[in-house]
C-alpha cells in the first residue's frame, strides 16, 4: 500500500483502519486483518507514546483515535486518504462500512 514508507506493516495498517473508521480497539483491529492481537497492541501502544493516537477507555476496552493535536495531523490525515483512494473498490468497501449490528431480517438491501 505505502511500500516500506511505514514500517512495520502492522503499523500502516492500523493507521489505515483507523483513517477509513475513525476509531477502532485493538482486538477489532486485529480481527479485521486476521493478525494476532500481540503486534497489534505493541504497535498501538508505540503510536500512543509517540502521540499520533490516543486511547480512551470504554469500560475494559480502550478506544483508539487520531490525536488532532499531533503537530503533523493534518498532512497523516490527507496521506492516509490518498493511501484510501488506491486501495482495491471491494477492499474500500469493507474497511469504510462501519456497521455494527446485523441487518434486521426481511428488511430490503
Amino acid at each position: 500500500m505505502t511500500g516500506n514508507l511505514i514500517t512495520p506493516k502492522t503499523k500502516e495498517l492500523i493507521l489505515i483502519y483507523l483513517a477509513g473508521r475513525n476509531e477502532g480497539y485493538a482486538r477489532e483491529i486485529a480481527k479485521y486483518y486476521n493478525m494476532s492481537l500481540s503486534p497489534v497492541q505493541n504497535q498501538l501502544e508505540l503510536l500512543e507514546s509517540s502521540g499520533i493516537i490516543y486511547g480512551k477507555n470504554a469500560g475494559k476496552t480502550i478506544i483508539y483515535r487520531f490525536n488532532q493535536r499531533y503537530p503533523y495531523y493534518k498532512e497523516l490525515i490527507k496521506f492516509l486518504e490518498k493511501v484510501l483512494l488506491f486501495l482495491p473498490e471491494n477492499e474500500k468497501e469493507k474497511l469504510l462500512m462501519t456497521r455494527k449490528r446485523p441487518r434486521r431480517k426481511g428488511k430490503p438491501i
